[in-house]
């Protein structure tokens, strides 16, 4: 049907309101798994220490009756362990014009900018805890101080393949040499693997309760053999419960809760052109804190002209209170 001459419509129409919605999506992650699992303390420094200890080794050797000591055993003093707290920080201006102006989605764009810039701040955390496999840097006047991240630590308890991997000695791994390094082709993540690590997780004294993973490798455990048919217990429920997904992994030597975390998917550069992504972690949340020196904040700038500034900042580290209680997969498949 043919339109009528003079017809106006919105083709030539002045003055038509926009029809802008007063909603802004962003669906971007804003979970933090590994922070949300484990412990906090307070820092009083940039490098701050704790200490470790061991029993020694069991004995079933006995004694005469009546013994006496001509000599003493050597008392083994306790280990210093210490870590560096790195500055993390995002900043943004926004002048008096696009602040006063009616906008769609947000009052207030500095209120709006400050929100995003936490939410940003507390990812950034996230990845450098619990994927930053380089070592600390201790930092100087035109070099930022470096916490040495979770696999950074990570040295008895663990299977891996194709990659390099920390050996240090002292109180903190620092400087380039602790570093996992990717080389080869990664294995897909089997089911022995985890056994394996988590058995020298039992036998080095940890009792992991927790197994964090990339979302890729949260499938692959729910495909292992025995997941479905493995029963648990589960309070006020029936006696025994079968799980038909690995949110709960039954072993022969303890129950791990299996999380997934998104950001596994970050690519990290662990130092010449070594990226690691490729991990499955197995975590006690009680031998692993993050040590706050300041805790996240948004500073307000001084105004210098017709802008308003913020600085949204935290300085931390992470303390693993005993390497040997935990445990890492590396080397793995990520995709």
């Amino acid at each position: 049907m043919a339109v009528i001459a003079n017809t106006f419509n919105t083709y030539e129409a002045k003055g038509i309101k926009e029809d802008l919605s007063d909603l802004i999506s962003d669906i971007s992650p804003t979970t933090t798994p590994f922070q949300s699992n484990i412990g906090t303390r307070g820092a009083e420094n940039t490098y701050f220490e704790w200490q470790t200890d061991a029993l020694a080794a069991a004995s079933a050797t006995p004694v005469v009756e009546g013994q006496d000591l001509s000599s003493f055993t050597a008392v083994t003093p306790t280990v210093r362990l210490g870590n560096y707290c790195q500055i993390n920080m995002r900043d943004f201006i926004i002048s008096g014009t696009e602040q006063r102006v009616d906008k769609a989605g947000r009052a207030s764009e500095v209120g709006y900018q400050a929100a995003k810039a936490a939410k940003e701040l507390k990812r950034n955390v996230e990845v450098a805890a619990l994927l930053n496999g380089v070592g600390a840097v201790v930092g100087a006047t035109a070099a930022a101080r470096v916490t040495a991240g979770f696999p950074g630590w990570l040295k008895t308890n663990e299977t891996s393949t194709n990659v390099t991997k920390p050996s240090y000695t002292g109180s903190t791994p620092t400087g380039a040499a602790q570093v996992w390094k990717a080389f080869g082709t990664p294995t897909a993540f089997t089911e022995a693997m985890l056994k394996t690590t988590m058995q020298e997780c039992y036998e080095s004294g940890g009792e992991p309760s927790m197994l964090m993973v990339g979302p890729f490798n949260k499938t692959v455990v729910s495909s292992f053999s025995g997941i479905a048919s493995s029963r648990y217990n589960v309070d006020g429920a029936e006696p025994s419960v079968i799980i038909g997904a690995a949110d709960i992994y039954v072993s022969d030597f303890g129950n791990l809760s299996v999380v997934p975390n998104r950001f596994f998917t970050s690519v990290i550069d662990a130092g010449a052109g070594a990226l690691m992504n490729n991990w499955a972690f197995l975590i006690d949340p009680d031998e692993v804190k993050i040590a706050t020196l300041r805790p996240y904040t948004i500073e307000t700038l001084a105004r210098t002209g017709d802008a308003d500034k913020r600085m949204a900042l935290t300085e931390w580290g992470l303390q693993v209170n005993n390497e040997a209680a935990h445990g890492v997969i590396a080397g793995i498949t990520s995709a």
